[in-house]
């Protein structure tokens, strides 16, 4: 029997779940699966007998020489962490992309990194259409949330300006073993290139982290808190007069398209 390790984050899928959670991901014959996280293999198993084929990337060495040993024909297991790995990158200069689904049960303290790292990956030319993800529900709330709502804030901008995201499924604490102690929902992302764009992605993403580090304070206030680096200086007030943005307003209520004015007003300069 495979005990769930503490030290990865392992929290298994009851079988009674396998079924939903894979007519909800959809397999066909001519897709190209990614899996993050196998486990056991519950997932695995049935996505390779719907799939072409099925990368299943474990970080856990025993776990993945147990799904090795099985030989599935159509599987390629890989040991290691998928935040580090470099598997991405060895196509030959020229080849065509091979278009890829990616599917995950993902640990709760990497779901963010992982989540992060794929919209990388399909930045740099990695053709990922989509990842179905079994997250916590506190995150997955945070990835759909509207302006306006508590769960509102820098995951959700910055995942929802490069894909599309809906929740699935929702899973109870007992559909794993050993049950965690949250709720669970399987969501998806359907990758695209980010809208609205921006003059400087990394500024955008360090404006509001910064902001949001005084939610509760207007943007005027909050603003003091964006380091500009080695962009032109603005004082507050004159980046939220280019953006036609009001200072007493609060970071959590504006749109993701307000947050790309003024991050662009930033990046103009004087």
């Amino acid at each position: 029997m495979i005990r769930a390790r503490k030290q990865f984050g392992q929290h298994f899928l009851e079988p009674a779940w396998v079924e939903k959670v894979i007519r909800a991901i959809d397999p066909r014959r001519d897709q190209v699966f990614v899996e993050i996280g196998p486990g056991p293999g519950a997932l695995t198993r049935p996505l390779t007998a719907r799939a072409g084929a099925v990368i299943a990337f474990e970080i856990d060495r025993d776990l993945a020489a147990s799904l090795t040993a099985e030989a599935i024909p159509n599987l390629t297991v890989i040991e290691g962490d998928f935040l580090s790995t470099t598997w991405f990158t060895g196509a030959e200069p020229g080849q065509q992309p091979q278009p890829m689904r990616v599917v995950g049960n993902l640990p709760y303290n990497v779901a963010s990194p992982i989540m992060f790292r794929l919209i990388e990956l399909h930045a740099t030319g990695v053709a990922l259409v989509d990842a179905t993800l079994m997250l916590q529900r506190e995150v997955a709330d945070r990835l759909v949330a509207a302006p306006g709502s508590k769960e509102y804030g820098v995951l959700g901008i910055l995942i929802q300006q490069a894909a599309d995201v809906e929740t699935v499924l929702k899973l109870p604490a007992g559909a794993f073993r050993p049950p965690p102690k949250v709720l669970s929902s399987l969501v998806r992302l359907r990758f695209r290139a980010r809208q609205p764009p921006v003059r400087d992605p990394v500024f955008f993403a360090r404006l509001v982290q910064a902001v949001f580090t005084r939610r509760r304070k207007t943007m005027a206030n909050a603003l003091l808190a964006l380091d500009q680096g080695a962009a032109p200086r603005l004082r507050p007030s004159e980046a939220l007069a280019r953006a036609g943005l009001d200072g007493v307003r609060r970071p959590e209520t504006l749109s993701l398209a307000e947050f790309a004015c003024l991050a662009d007003a930033y990046v103009a300069g004087p």
